[in-house]
């Protein structure tokens, strides 16, 4: 596993219990899984990224522009 002994890989990982604590490791794992999770998910779908905003903020800014026009 990437060039590593036991003993070095239990170095590590006192390290990161020293730094981070008991308490703070199952939140790091939780945002870690999660963080690899959605990579895989957007590398699945692809580049293609949807910029069009949801058609309650298209007609709020209709409304906005249209009330613009008229105060000119």
């Amino acid at each position: 596993m990437l060039g590593l002994s036991p003993l070095e890989i239990g170095i590590v990982a006192l390290v990161v219990v020293l730094l981070f604590g008991t308490r703070k490791l199952p939140e790091l794992g939780s945002g870690l899984g999660k963080a690899i999770s959605n990579f895989r998910k957007g590398y699945q779908e692809g580049m293609a990224i949807d910029v069009t905003p949801p058609k309650e903020e298209s007609a709020r800014e209709e409304k906005s522009s249209s009330s613009d026009e008229k105060d000119r």
